[in-house]
């Protein structure tokens, strides 16, 4: 009886072991399941995460490249108007080099009637078809009135550049 009781005992025990090892198994089992399902919503949250940050990025650039468009065709717009106007300059610079070269056209300086050597007899320029009654005047010759056209020429071209540089750095300081 005693065997059997021992038996029965041993059998129970063994029964309870064996229960209280599949109970562990199904708990770990349980945990697996539980962390697993932890991890893969933590993923998702990951990956929606490294998306907002791809499309802002993606969305900050597009900004600076707009930005950059419409800078540069700023500056292709400024450059094309200097452009044309330094080119209309030295036009009508051409045009009077030519004007005086064929004495179409002739410079004249105002003469200072103060002064002691103006006092002579210096006729005053006359316009075709009419008499200046106004200050006596002297006229320059041909080839002082050219060099006097070149450097107007070059300063207007100076203004020209330094006005197309300002708005370039205003351009770029917007």
């Amino acid at each position: 009886m005693i065997l059997t009781l021992t038996q029965k005992l041993g059998g129970m025990l063994v029964l309870i072991l064996t229960l209280m090892g599949g109970s562990a198994a199904l708990s770990w089992q349980i945990q697996d399941w539980r962390y697993g399902t932890k991890i893969s919503k933590e993923a998702g949250l990951h990956k929606d995460d490294l998306i907002a940050i791809s499309n802002a990025a993606a969305s900050q650039v597009r900004i600076q490249q707009e930005k950059r468009q419409a800078l540069e065709q700023r500056l292709s717009a400024s450059e094309q108007s200097h452009y044309r106007a330094l080119s209309d300059a030295q036009r009508d610079q051409g045009r009077l080099r030519d004007r005086l070269a064929t004495a179409d056209v002739r410079l004249s300086v105002l003469l200072d009637a103060n002064d002691a050597a103006a006092t002579c007899a210096m006729p005053a320029a006359s316009g075709t078809g009419g008499v200046d009654h106004g200050a006596p005047r002297a006229r320059l010759d041909p080839a002082h009135a050219q060099r006097i056209i070149a450097i107007t020429d070059a300063g207007d071209s100076g203004l020209i550049a330094l006005q197309a540089c300002q708005a370039y750095i205003r351009a770029l300081a917007r």
